[in-house]
Formats: structure tokens, sequence, C-alpha cells
């Protein structure tokens, strides 16, 4: 039996991972910024549920949590960084205020969450973080720009945090959904910046008008994205990426294309500058 703490887990992905999880006979501390909706997910509230309130922008009320877990179960053995949210808007019209507080969230709210879990999978010389992310961290593009670049930061800290824990005996693993049919396009988990500036409309435009008839149609059925992600975690060499649906492996193949393509048509300037 394994132990998660998963942020985010009263509804979405981490509610999909938090009942996965239970549903296997594993325990979760499950956190969220209120646990009773994380009770209201699980109304059974299974032995192996411990909700506890935490909002990961407040690093005392994580490690508050931690304790709480520590206390209940002995352990964690895997940290699942899935709290989060996404904004729309080109970025030119995103607002300062907007876009500092997506990253308060996607970015130091994983780091809090670091801070918080990692002493106890380092004294355990064990354990795994699941840092979930986004195709839209790997490969971006028009109006979706900012939500993009907080999970490109998750990308970079969880390439680093791979070679700092690997000789500890920790793993690291970087999720990357495409569109999945939860409630991440609605008006609690994306926001769309109001003010639209009309030379973008061409660029940006139709993603937001896109993004305004996609929800509940996405490609991804989250019960089998979430079996995907505990699956990762029982498997003896899990990955440092894992794509999850069609759409994100589409995405994938063609930045890597994009880029291997720019990189030999500009090869010869960038050797030039090489003594």
């Amino acid at each position: 039996m394994s132990i998660w703490f998963v942020t985010g887990a009263s509804r979405g992905l981490g509610a999909e991972i938090t009942r996965e999880v239970l549903d296997r006979g594993h325990s979760v501390i499950a956190t969220a910024r209120n646990a009773s909706a994380v009770l209201k997910a699980h109304p059974q509230r299974p032995d192996g549920l411990l909700a506890v309130d935490a909002d990961v922008t407040e690093p005392q009320q994580l490690a508050a949590a931690v304790e709480a877990g520590l206390a209940r179960f002995g352990r964690i053995d895997v940290v699942a960084n899935n709290a989060g949210y996404g904004l729309l808007g080109a970025i030119e019209e995103a607002s300062d205020q907007a876009a500092r507080a997506l990253f308060d969230v996607n970015v130091f709210g994983v780091l809090n969450t670091l801070r918080a879990t990692l002493p106890t999978l380092r004294a355990q010389r064990s354990g795994h973080v699941l840092n979930i992310g986004s195709v839209a961290g790997f490969a971006t593009g028009p109006a979706t720009g900012l939500y993009g670049a907080s999970k490109f930061a998750v990308e970079g800290i969880s390439e680093a945090l791979h070679g700092e824990l690997a000789p500890l005996g920790v793993r690291v693993t970087i999720v990357e959904p495409g569109g999945f049919r939860t409630d991440f396009l609605a008006g609690s988990s994306l926001r769309v910046e109001p003010a639209t500036i009309a030379d973008y409309t061409t660029a940006a435009g139709p993603v937001r008008e896109a993004l305004a008839h996609y929800d509940g149609r996405q490609p991804g059925d989250p019960a089998k994205v979430a079996r995907a992600v505990v699956d990762v975690t029982e498997t003896a060499e899990p990955p440092l990426r894992l794509q999850l649906g069609a759409d994100a492996v589409e995405r994938v193949e063609a930045k890597l294309d994009l880029v291997r393509r720019e990189l030999d048509q500009w090869r010869h300037v960038a050797l030039s500058t090489s003594v």
C-alpha cells in the first residue's frame, strides 16, 4: 500500500486521481483550499482518505497538511502536484495581476508543495514526484501563452529535480495531458482575460472562441488519465515525461519536428559562433 499526497484533490483530475488511488487500496492525503469539497467528492469517506485544508500558495498550510498526513500514515510515497488553473488571452492582453496570480498557483504552488514534502521523501530515500503539467507546457500557442509559460516552468523545475533526486532514490515524472473531459474549461478552472486587443483577433481570437465551445467535448477520458497516472508510479522505470491523449502526442511530435528542422536549417550559424 502506498501513501499519496495530492494537491487540488477536490475536483477535476485531482479528484479522479484520488478516486483511482483509493480504489486500488492505497491511501491519500487529499488537499484542497476547502477540505469539505474533497469529502463531498468522495461521499463514501474511505478509511484511506485524509482530507486536509491546504492552499498551495500558503506554505504553512502545506506544512500542516504534511504533518497531519505523517501523523496518520507515517510516510508519503507519491506527491502529485495537481493544483492549478488556466488563463486565456493573448500575452499583451493579460494583466500583470492575472499573470502573477497564475504563476503563484501553477509555479510557486508547486515549489511550496515540494518544500513541504521533499524532506520526507529524502529521509525515506524513496518516493515519486508527479508534476501535473500539460502538453501546453511543451508546445503552446496563441491565447494560451501565459498558461503554457507556467507549465514550461514546471517542466524546467522537473527536469532539474529529476537529476537532483535520482541519486536519493526519488523519481520524478512530468504528466503532459492533452484535452480531457474535466471542468478545466469551466469558470472554476479557466480564467479569461476580459480585455481584448483588436490586432490579436486573427491569432488569439479563434482560440478564445473554440475553447468557449470545447468544454465537455474534449477527447480525453479523465478516468483513463487517472489510471495511467497511477500506473506509472507502479512501473519499475517510470519516464521523465508522460504524454496522455492522442492530441498530446500529435502536438509533441509536431514540436519536435519543427525544432529539428530549424536546428538543421540554422546549424551552420550555430556552429559558426564556436571557437
